[in-house]
Formats: C-alpha cells, structure tokens, sequence
C-alpha cells in the first residue's frame, strides 16, 4: 500500500469516527444539535489526525535510531501530542467565551478526557500500520502455538545467520543493512551490529525468501510494506518503518521479482 494511499484511508476512518462521535455525544456534547456535533468533532478528529500522527511517526524513527522498543515510544508520544491536543479541544469548546483551566485538577480532567480519545485513535493507527507490525511480531514471537502461520521473513532453524544474532531480537528477520565493516541485522524487535560482510551474511541466508536490493542493503520479500516512488528513484518501506533504497540497476529484477 502507498504512503499516500494509506494516508487517504486513515483521514476516511478519522472522519468516520467524528461522525460516530458526533452520533453519541460523549463529554456532554449530546446535548448540543446533531449539526453543532457535527461539525465540532469531525474537525476535531482530523485534527487530531494531523497532530498525533507526525508525532507516532517520529517516535517510531527515534526508537530505531536509539534501539528502543517502539511501543513504549508510541505510548510516550501520544502523552506528548495530547498537551497540544486539549489546547486545540479547550479552544474549539470555548470559542473564546471561556477562561482557562483555573486550577491543575480541572486541567487534568480536560487533558485526561482528550487522552481517552486521542489514545483510542492512536492506538487504532498504529495496530493496522506497517509499524504495528512490531507489536503483532512480538506476540509471533512469544505465543507462537496461537498463530499457527509463520511470521513474515522467519528465519528458519538451521540457518547458519541465526546463531549470530542476539536472543533478544527474535528471529523476525527484516533488513541487513551494511556499515563499514559490519552487518546491521534489522529484526521486528530491533537492530545490532555483527562483524562480517554482507554478502558473507546473504550467503548464509540460502532459503530465506530475499533480495539484495542496493550493494549496501538485502531485504526480506515479507517484510516490504510500501514502494515508494520519488522519480527515477526507488525505495522499500518495510515492516519496521525503516526505508531501504533500491539501486537503479536492481529496479528490474525487483519488478521482475513481483515485488514492484
């Protein structure tokens, strides 16, 4: 799916969730005409949209810089985004005909109702999003009688790369991407560094279903979420978030491939 494309669902499900709200009136909003719901929480959601998203996004590529588990990240910035948030909510409810909070608990309790919303639709986004792929990977990981179906791009027992990478980063295997001397080996649960060539480590990945996409980069076909177009240029969005860019000269095997 294209970034764009997606985007364009979300924004439909965002306003499908303020007219929802609008239907029931949380908040003792009820009380106001269907109209007035109307148009006070569809603007608000894809309001809200536009805040948490960016903020989501940006927790997810801070916690892949930092090797920090993305969830957490997610939960963090949605605490973030919401002070933002219920500023936009306390002025669209007020239309300047009130004060602020006077006191920290009233401001809490705005905060805390934008919270339950603003979470709930967060949490929404990030479960059916290519990065929510990171939490279903780790259930993949530790229930695995449960979800009988292999997860994307498992590297098999037996392959030789398996035992090079740390027991922390499952066996979910992403992306291997190259730095200096070093193989950085992309797993749903994170990233290290191991030291060998990245065509030592293709070599001993016989069998995972995969491509050398760029001289510094192999990518596992299960773990390509979106292909990403800027002219002449190419680039795989993975599961994980991560972007792998794709040399000119791998463009037609890739597509050949099926994968573009």
């Amino acid at each position: 799916m294209s970034t764009v494309r997606q985007i364009l669902i979300e924004l439909a499900a965002m306003v499908a969730i303020g007219i929802v709200l609008a239907l029931i009136g949380p908040f003792g909003s009820f009380a106001a005409s269907f109209g007035w719901r109307l148009l006070y929480w569809v603007p608000l959601i894809v309001a809200g949209y536009l805040i948490y998203r960016p903020i989501g996004a940006a927790a997810t590529w801070l916690g892949l810089r930092l090797q920090l588990p993305i969830g957490p990240m997610w939960v963090v910035a949605t605490l973030v985004a919401t002070v933002p948030m219920t500023v936009l909510v306390w002025a669209a409810s007020c239309s300047g005909m009130c004060r602020p909070p006077d006191s920290i608990d009233r401001a809490l309790i705005w905060y805390g109702q934008v919270l339950v919303i603003g979470g709930a639709v967060t949490l929404l986004l990030y479960l059916r999003s290519p990065r929510g792929a990171v939490l279903r990977s780790q259930v993949d990981e530790r229930s695995p009688e449960s979800l009988p179906e292999p997860a994307p791009a498992a590297v098999m027992p037996g392959s030789p790369f398996l035992d090079r990478l740390p027991p922390h980063l499952g066996t979910t295997l992403i992306a291997l991407e190259m730095e200096d001397h070093y193989v950085r080996a992309h797993t749903m649960l994170g990233s290290d560094l191991i030291l060998m060539r990245i065509r030592d480590a293709i070599a001993e990945l016989a069998g995972v279903p995969g491509m050398q996409v760029h001289r510094s980069w192999w990518v596992a076909q299960a773990a390509v979420a979106a292909v990403e177009r800027d002219g002449r240029n190419v680039r795989l969005e993975l599961a994980n978030g991560l972007r792998a860019p794709v040399s000119r000269e791998r463009v037609a095997a890739l597509r050949e491939a099926g994968w573009i």
